[in-house]
């Protein structure tokens, strides 16, 4: 089924500006010093950051904004995890926007997680200050009203001043200038938040195109779009401004000829698409409203991994997988790992079995989308710091997620497409550091398992990677653990019944509750 479904998107017709992409490849890092029209301050908040130079990714989208290219085409951008695309869009924007007068919402950077938005808006809080711009987060990790707070102000108006009625309007304003968002808390604001508004935007960021577009979201996308489909609008880049109001400040948007392009309203609102894997549907890109598109890749290959990524197979026998995987952990002496499994079940009960295992040097942690916020937060903090080794994860955490010194990445359960395998494989070998990729594949010989060590080799074939030898586990090493691992099954089997039990009662509660609430419904009406 999956291979009869990625041949039929092997036969939709490619997109004539995606023909002639722009390869990556071909241009050079640059020593922040030599990056043209950079702002100073902005390159001392980079060196505070730790970079000396900017990434090849970075330097192409330089080139195609705050370059010669002046943000006059809508850029999409298909490049390999890891390889800097959130500073790549970050930098350009903050640039564009440090000449603003008045504060308003102009940029908007969309994401499909709460974890990896937060990611994104600590690169651009660690730029944006530097030239007096502020940047915004909503993601429902705090309350609306919290959130507003941060998002929305109101004028403070000079007492002894009379103000003409007709020239102002105590209103509402924004209280940043750039916005990190996921689609559902950013509809939550366009629907009810009073003095939100979209009129001023200038730049629209999609980060992980493929996976917004798949889910709809609420329709965030044309809601958006729709609401920056105005006759008025703000121009940062404006060299002077007219006299304004205490309340949203408007300039007139010109429309006429821009690059053969009649009719459309100018300024116009520039959108920067980004992904590892970036989708060539036609109907999914036209949804985005595309203006005179770039398209930035790396190389001749769709599908690209780290340069400096090494992968590997491990053949196991299926009764002893776990096993397989603790001898590769302990093998591996406690460097930083994430083990994916292929759902949040699949998780929660491997995670369970490994911290059976008496005496294990390591500490292993689950992070997965069954948990709340707060506990998969703890765990991300503690395996960025170092005191958790192992992560044990959905593919919750695929997507764009960067833990700084994760050397290994383990599929413990072999991923059904290939942009699944980039995305996890992609938590490691990040900023041109070396890192390793481990795939279990079960050993007997069955129609089944046969297909399933066929069709990893397909797989990595996509991507042009024919190179995956076998990491050999001893046999010894996993014979050692029988009685060890006997155990640990049997303890797993005790905590699944009891948090079944458990389940069960509150879910009992819950309907009782209900029930309760509705007799007594009734009985009022009576």
């Amino acid at each position: 089924m999956a291979e009869q479904q990625e041949k039929k998107q092997s036969k939709v017709p490619i997109l004539p500006w995606m023909r002639s992409p722009v390869d990556v490849t071909l241009v050079e890092e640059s020593p922040l010093g030599l990056v043209p029209c950079l702002d100073p301050r902005l390159m001392k908040a980079l060196q505070k950051m730790g970079f000396s130079s900017l990434f090849p990714v970075q330097v192409a989208v330089w080139q195609e904004t705050i370059g010669p290219g002046a943000f006059e085409r809508d850029l999409c951008v298909n490049s390999p995890t890891g390889s800097g695309k959130t500073l790549a869009y970050a930098l350009p924007i903050v640039q564009a926007l440090s000449t603003r007068a008045v504060k308003c919402l102009r940029a908007l950077v969309v994401l499909p997680t709460r974890d990896l938005a937060l990611q994104v808006k600590e690169v651009f809080s660690a730029i944006a200050p530097a030239v007096g711009l502020s940047v915004g987060l909503a993601v429902g990790q705090s309350s609306i009203a919290d959130e507003i707070s941060e998002l929305i102000k109101r004028p403070k108006l000079e007492a002894g001043i009379c103000y003409d009625p007709e020239d102002f309007s105590p209103g509402l304003q924004s209280s940043v200038d750039i916005l990190v968002a996921t689609p559902g808390r950013l509809m939550d604001h366009i629907n009810s938040t009073k003095g939100f508004t979209l009129e001023h935007l200038c730049y629209l960021v999609v980060d992980e195109t493929d996976r917004l577009l798949r889910e709809a979201y609420q329709s965030w996308l044309p809601t958006v779009l729709q609401m920056t489909r105005y006759d008025e609008g703000f121009f940062p880049r404006a060299p002077t401004f007219l006299p304004f109001s205490l309340g949203s400040l408007k300039t007139i948007r010109r429309s006429g000829v821009e690059r053969g392009f009649k009719g459309k309203p100018y300024p116009r609102l520039v959108k920067m698409i980004l992904s590892a894997t970036l989708t060539q549907d036609p109907s999914k890109l036209a949804q985005l409203d595309l203006h005179h598109p770039l398209f930035l890749t790396t190389g001749k290959t769709r599908y690209q991994f780290p340069e400096k990524l090494e992968s590997f197979k491990l053949i196991c026998e299926t009764k002893d997988k776990p096993l397989y995987l603790v001898a590769l952990l302990q093998k591996l002496e406690g460097e930083k790992c994430i083990v994916f499994t292929s759902s949040v079940e699949s998780t929660h009960r491997l995670c369970t079995l490994l911290n059976f295992f008496d005496d294990l040097p390591f500490k292993i942690k689950e992070y997965s989308g069954l948990q709340r916020q707060s506990v998969r937060s703890k765990a991300l903090k503690g395996f960025r710091e170092g005191e958790i080794q192992v992560l044990v994860s959905s593919d919750a955490m695929t997507r764009g997620m960067d833990v700084e010194g994760v050397k290994n990445v383990i599929n413990y359960d072999m991923p059904a497409y290939i942009k699944t395998y980039i995305h996890r494989a992609g938590r490691t070998a990040r900023a041109g550091q070396a890192g390793r990729c481990f795939t279990l594949l079960r050993k007997e010989e069955t129609d089944f398992f046969r297909s399933q060590i066929k069709h990893f080799k397909k797989l990595l074939q996509k991507a042009d990677d024919n190179s995956c030898p076998v990491y050999t586990i001893t046999s010894s090493s996993v014979e050692s653990m029988h009685s060890i691992y006997t155990s640990a099954l049997e303890k797993l089997k005790e905590t699944v019944e009891l948090e079944a039990s458990q389940k069960r009662k509150v879910g009992f509660k819950s309907s009782k509750t209900a029930a309760g609430k509705t007799s007594e419904t009734h009985s009022s009406k009576e």
